[in-house]
């Protein structure tokens, strides 16, 4: 499989690289390094619209200077390579339109909820971020990777194991971080732009969500709902509902913590975390996915009919 997707990467003339939907580091970081492998003839889409722009935390990586969006892209490509996007539905819009028609797709990520939907899929489910699956790619390979393709790669597999701290880091996990520190990047500098950067009003934000947080089943289920009102009050953006899940996992007596972003249509985008309890049946039952202790999913109704949807299934296990 190597070989193939080499082989489809050469053979391009342009290449899209395309993150998910609510970017985060991984999807970021990986598309940010493949990027540097493959050259001038492929962009990186960041699904949002231009004004909203790539997430300020994650703007000092490289190679996402000049990035493709929404409404800049265009069906020009004759390879679409799809980086942490667990299922078709996390491509939205007119990209997703492109993909299914081009001849030639690629699917890389490390979700074990992934069906594969690419004409090639390189899925390692269970690994700790798709930059450790690309890790192993660029090594598998015998690709070189640069000191900056190794500040993506790490960027990636930081951020998704929440510091190194997730119930999927390995011994490999570990040993890929220490392999990517030994190109001379700034492992400290790093993790203070990706934690210690962020901007007053998303902690006053994040602050009053947490303080009107739900909890039921005697303590062991939280849930915070978000609306478009709550954001237009503090003037935030998508990125700065990042962190809240886990804030409210953190909690000792929580098991289960739920975060609903309802959006102007009444559709609610749910985060999900636990501790002890596996995701994955209830968030598949919603057409969603991801990981045991991390998953989501997007139910087309208002936050508050949502939640009692959930609530009723989580009721089974607590």
């Amino acid at each position: 499989m190597i070989d193939e997707i080499l082989e489809k990467i050469k053979q391009a003339n342009k290449v899209l690289l395309i993150t998910h939907v609510n970017p985060d580091g991984d999807t970021l970081g990986s598309a940010a390094a493949m990027k540097l492998f493959i050259g001038d003839k492929a962009d990186i889409l960041v699904q949002v619209k231009k004004e909203v722009q790539v997430p300020e935390m994650y703007k000092f990586l490289p190679a996402l200077d000049d990035v493709k969006y929404l409404d800049t892209v265009k069906d020009e490509y004759d390879l679409l390579i799809a980086l942490d996007v667990a299922s078709i539905d996390r491509i939205v819009e007119f990209p997703r339109e492109i993909f299914n028609k081009c001849a030639n797709t690629i699917n890389i990520d490390h979700h074990k909820t992934n069906k594969g939907y690419a004409k090639i899929n390189l899925i390692k489910g269970g690994y700790s971020s798709t930059g450790e699956v690309l890790y192993d790619f660029f090594n598998d390979a015998k690709i070189e990777i640069t000191k900056e393709m190794a500040e993506c790669l790490y960027v990636a597999i930081l951020t998704d194991t929440g510091c190194f701290k997730y119930e999927t880091v390995t011994k490999d996990t570990f040993l890929a971080a220490s392999n990517l520190m030994q190109k001379g990047i700034d492992t400290s500098l790093i993790a203070k732009k990706c934690y210690d950067n962020k901007p007053k009003s998303m902690i006053t934000f994040q602050a009053e969500i947490i303080t009107n947080a739900k909890f039921v089943f005697n303590d062991k289920v939280a849930y915070a709902i978000i609306t478009p009102s709550d954001m237009k009050k503090y003037n935030v953006k998508n990125e700065h509902t990042e962190g809240i899940a886990e804030t409210l996992r953190s909690i000792k007596s929580v098991d289960i913590s739920i975060l609903l972003k309802e959006n102007e249509e009444k559709i609610t985008k749910v985060s999900l975390r636990s501790k002890t309890i596996d995701l994955t049946p209830v968030v598949e039952k919603f057409n969603g996915g991801g990981h045991k202790m991390a998953a989501g999913c997007t139910i087309r109704k208002p936050a508050k009919e949502a939640i009692e949807l959930l609530l009723d299934e989580f009721a089974k296990y607590v």
